[in-house]
């Protein structure tokens, strides 16, 4: 999907004031986050498990040119072909001549980032190409033609009760309330459309260049039918997902399920090499890799490069709390979150996305939990350096900074200001909050701002410190 101009803040407030989506976001904050705590204490050997991780990444991505040439030739070795796509453009063009040259007028698709990177649905149809999204989540959303609002869980905003209407809208049966009861009928319509695909299009969470697999990790099954019933398979992977070899792959694996959804391991973990082989009972008979560049090699070796690392997880977001209360939609493009808002301005500019990396309290929570140790706030405050020496953000946003610079670089100066400031505010503040306070809008518009009690903190400090 194409990127487009969003303001994060009126996307926000919208989100606040949805109470369908309050209602299904707060359902989703403590799970994942739990159920990833429940299974890193019951490893050891984890923290080791992210230095080795770390390690495979960084030397991947300093040798990345070999390691994709190596996963192409085996691939080719193999019988598949590998499809070089700088830009998004040439992806979308690569994918439309495989599917008219097998004559594939429907395309199964498990979950892909990348396939919303690409904007495929949208594109396919324009071209009489049917889509049809076989992950249960992406299956919802793409009824409701929707985006993903999280890596995971497409259809996490969605409440029980939309779903429902959905189904009945679409399906024409009956009003179901049980979740169960919405899983197998969703089964039921699928289950034709993946014998009738003429070409199957899945994701890759890894490539690996020993061997020219890819690895696929989903808990539904969809993805293996997807890519083993049609003639067709069709992988869809950015160029830092190679890994060098599978022992390398089973290391990031053991970090991937625990760190997204706190399992040990995927439910269904599956290794594709190449097309259907002589003697083998199914598979396609045409394999094909897309491999999508869309700006990361720009990446490689500069200030931003870390973001590289990310193995999608989406730990990062689930911890997230601005996350957590204005969903994934907010964000305005492919990746939500922390990770978004490090990546986005790499991948669509920061005038695009300018926005991104000030949705985030800096509270830490999500460099904590990346499994790779991503240094998102660090990435983030980049950015929004940036922002301010290009003059992209608002002119009293900068002034308000550079007279905050000015006091903090005289400390004398500062001492004063904020000992004359919170003398104010004490005088002023007999109710101890304020309903409203100049400058600070932003936050009075939704909560009172309390008054300051006692000394500085600088004050209090030299007592401490004697």
């Amino acid at each position: 999907m194409e990127p487009h101009s969003l303001d994060f803040k009126e996307a926000a407030k919208r989100a606040l004031a949805d109470t369908e989506l309050q209602k299904s976001l707060s359902s989703f904050k403590a799970g994942f986050s739990l159920k990833r705590l429940e299974a890193i204490q019951k490893l050891p050997e984890f923290e080791g498990l992210r230095d080795e991780g770390i390690a495979i990444k960084q030397h991947t991505l300093a040798h990345l040119d070999f390691y994709l040439g190596r996963f192409a030739e085996k691939v080719e070795a193999a019988g598949g072909t590998v499809h070089w796509c700088p830009t998004p453009d040439d992806g979308r063009r690569a994918i439309l001549e495989i599917l008219r040259t097998h004559g594939a007028k429907t395309a199964t698709k498990s979950k892909s980032m990348v396939a919303e990177e690409l904007g495929l649905n949208e594109f396919l149809e324009a071209n009489d190409i049917e889509p049809v999204e076989t992950d249960l989540g992406e299956y919802i959303i793409q009824l409701a033609h929707e985006r993903p609002s999280h890596i995971l869980a497409p259809a996490v905003h969605k409440t029980k009760e939309q779903v429902s209407d959905l189904f009945f809208e679409h399906h024409k049966t009956r009003h179901l309330t049980e979740a169960s009861d919405m899983v197998a009928e969703a089964r039921q319509f699928l289950r034709p459309r993946y014998l009738a695909a003429g070409a199957g299009i899945t994701g890759a969470n890894f490539l690996v260049a020993e061997t020219g697999s890819i690895v696929l990790v989903t808990n539904e099954g969809n993805a293996e039918l997807t890519q083993i019933l049609p003639k067709v398979h069709i992988v869809l992977a950015t160029v830092e997902k190679v890994v060098p070899t599978l022992e390398d792959a089973a290391t990031l694996l053991r970090l991937l399920a625990r760190s997204a959804t706190g399992q040990e391991f995927g439910t269904y973990t599956t290794l594709a090499t190449g097309p259907k082989q002589i003697g083998d009972q199914d598979g396609p008979e045409a394999f094909h890799v897309i491999l999508l560049d869309n700006g990361r090699s720009k990446i490689l070796g500069g200030e931003f490069s870390e973001v590289l690392r990310c193995i999608k997880c989406a730990a990062c977001m689930n911890h997230c709390p601005v996350y957590s209360v204005v969903g994934g939609h907010a964000y305005g493009w492919v990746y939500p979150g922390p990770i978004g808002a490090a990546l986005a301005p790499n991948l669509i500019g920061l005038e695009e996305a300018r926005h991104l990396p000030n949705a985030s309290t800096f509270c830490g929570r999500c460099e904590a939990v990346c499994p790779m140790r991503i240094p998102l706030p660090k990435l983030m405050r980049q950015w929004r350096e940036q922002e301010h020496e290009k003059k992209l953000s608002p002119p009293r946003f900068r002034l308000g900074l550079d007279a905050w610079a000015y006091l903090a670089k005289r400390p004398a100066l500062y001492a004063l200001a904020t000992k004359l400031g919170i003398g104010a505010l004490s005088i002023f503040g007999g109710a101890g909050r304020f309903a409203a306070l100049p400058l600070a809008s932003g936050w009075t518009a939704t909560r009172d701002f309390p008054a300051p009690e006692g000394p500085t903190f600088r004050t209090a400090w030299k007592k401490a410190r004697g």
